[in-house]
């Protein structure tokens, strides 16, 4: 059975997989599995974007989004006859059988199947089956520049899929594509001396949050901590430094990525 495997840290954002679907199926049919992809207004392979933090402590994260080609598709369940699974796990709703079936498109949990006025049918990522058939690699994949994004045989990948997330588990189709290194959420701040207006480099910064484990960094040589790849809680924070009264925030509510702002230290009264 095939898998897609994408590497959030190695998306830097080209957009290359989204252009390479493109490139592959606007104005090509590639019957019996696809007709034509619309030159606008769908994207099978799509690069989601999402910003994360506040100026100037901001990232941005790229994440490759084509159909999931679940092991129980949502969308097949809707409109059985629209489509079958292959033995080889890619999902392929038949154009002939999926003509004005337009209810199959919000079926999708992921968004990822489009409607066609002009020619009146459903289309999704077919994973390129085209191209499998020959033994090749989908185009979006071929493309990627990096290795961000891969496809192939699941036991090929079974040591990554083990650490591995999918997208949206929740919804129950037990997806195909599987997701490394997801960016989570992000604190990040910036320490300085507002006497000496400089930032203070090397102060150590804690991160807690009730019944778990601390965390700790130190500034850079921008003043400047960040504490990466967070899940949503509350946290408290504290702020030591030689030389200066330690500072302390607590109850930091964490739904998105932020950026606390600048925390000036005082020096310490000297005895």
């Amino acid at each position: 059975m095939k898998v897609f495997i994408v590497d959030m840290e190695r998306c830097n954002g080209c957009y290359g997989c989204q252009i390479a679907c493109k490139d592959e199926h606007v104005g090509n049919a590639w019957l019996p599995y696809a007709l034509p992809q619309p030159n606008t207004g769908q994207f099978w392979m799509r690069v989601k974007e999402k910003d994360h933090g506040q100026v100037p402590k901001v990232t941005v994260e790229y994440t490759p989004w084509p159909c999931m080609h679940c092991d129980k598709p949502a969308c097949l369940e809707a409109v059985p006859e629209a489509g079958y699974k292959r033995e080889d796990g890619l999902v392929i709703l038949d154009p002939e059988k999926i003509k004005g079936r337009k209810e199959i498109v919000r079926a999708c949990p992921y968004q990822a199947i489009f409607w066609n006025d002009e020619l009146d049918v459903a289309q999704k990522c077919t994973g390129c089956a085209h191209l499998v058939d020959e033994g090749k690699l989908p185009h979006c994949v071929d493309l990627c520049a990096t290795g961000g994004l891969r496809f192939g045989e699941e036991e090929e990948f079974a040591e990554e899929i083990a650490r591995a997330e999918t997208m949206l588990p929740e919804k129950g189709c037990r997806p195909r594509v599987y997701y490394l290194n997801l960016p989570r959420l992000f604190l990040a701040g910036e320490v300085w001396d507002p006497q000496a207006n400089e930032i203070i480099e090397g102060a150590t910064v804690s991160l807690s949050f009730p019944g778990g484990e601390s965390l700790r960094t130190v500034t850079d040589d921008f003043g400047d901590f960040w504490f990466r790849k967070l899940a949503a809680g509350v946290y408290s924070l504290k702020i030591e430094a030689a030389g200066y009264e330690p500072v302390e925030k607590s109850a930091i509510s964490l739904k998105e990525s932020l950026n606390l702002g600048d925390f000036p230290l005082q020096k310490r009264k000297a005895l």
